[in-house]
């Protein structure tokens, strides 16, 4: 159920996210913009966080604890996309339960959004958080000039190509109308690549400004879900996440034969790197 409006929803997707709920939430409820929902979207959580999020839910009225209907575990899309069917707010931004948002991320990012009206996205540079492990933190290239707007199709062949930083869930805020418009988050991806499905869908259907501000911090664990991936599986999902964008961009019509093309030489590419691979770990076998 959609509630009154508000500039910015907030949703926070979350399975299993105990160790670190809470921090996540204390950061959005630390916003320097105050006119904003959150949505803590839960994936069929068995430990504590239920209780975590209806301990705020009950606190703030901003908040709301949402939960499948089945109390099943559906994947990070279907999740996503419960936050954003019940997402009242203009603006949307997704932050999940181990990062943590600086206090001026939604402020300025709505702000920027509101300067640049053909903007359907606004991300910028994403701290890859290691220190409050006791390591280092870094930043990676944004690969484009920062703080203006980029027409497509110029950031969708930048994802592709893999090479720099690209939208990250922390550390964007999207029009709610663009995210609908482009379908949402797609189910088919429960975890891997499910996030850049979605920033593939809008970068090649909108322009979009990338700031040098830094907004988010993305926390780096072994219990996270790209941590733990084994080498096959990242490859036949990054394949199917191509495939899936291929299939998007025929169904949106021949103006979009280029970056049609460009997916598919990717996919080539990829399937090459493999065979190549595979060959060598052979030849080194018999070798030996």
């Amino acid at each position: 159920m959609r509630r009154e409006a508000v500039q910015v929803s907030a949703i926070i997707i979350v399975l299993n996210g105990e160790a670190y709920l809470e921090q996540a939430v204390r950061s959005v409820q630390g916003q320097t913009l105050k006119d904003w929902e959150l949505l803590i979207v839960d994936d069929g959580s068995a430990d504590g966080t239920i209780a975590i999020g209806n301990r705020f839910a009950e606190s703030d009225a901003r908040i709301r604890l949402l939960r499948h209907p089945d109390r099943g575990t559906r994947g990070m899309s279907d999740t996503r996309n419960l936050g954003l069917s019940a997402a009242a707010g203009d603006y949307v931004a997704f932050l999940d339960a181990d990062d943590v948002w600086l206090p001026e991320k939604l402020a300025e990012q709505a702000a920027l959004l509101k300067a640049h009206p053909a903007a359907a996205m606004v991300y910028g540079r994403t701290l890859i958080w290691n220190e409050w492990a006791g390591g280092n933190d870094f930043f990676y290239e944004l690969g484009v000039a920062p703080d203006r707007l980029h027409e497509p199709p110029k950031l969708f062949f930048q994802l592709l190509e893999n090479r720099y930083q690209t939208p990250t869930t922390c550390n964007a805020m999207i029009r709610r109308q663009a995210a609908l418009d482009a379908g949402s988050f797609d189910g088919r991806f429960r975890g891997m690549f499910e996030d850049q499905v979605f920033f593939a869908k809008i970068l090649a259907l909108h322009p979009v400004y990338v700031s040098g501000q830094t907004w988010a911090k993305y926390r780096q664990h072994a219990d996270s879900s790209s941590a733990g991936a084994r080498a096959a599986d990242v490859f036949e999902t990054h394949v199917r996440y191509l495939m899936a964008i291929r299939g998007f961009l025929i169904a949106r019509g021949k103006r979009f034969s280029k970056e049609r093309l460009a997916v598919e030489r990717t996919i080539a590419r990829l399937v090459a790197g493999r065979a190549k691979r595979a060959i060598r770990s052979r030849l080194r076998e018999a070798l030996r």
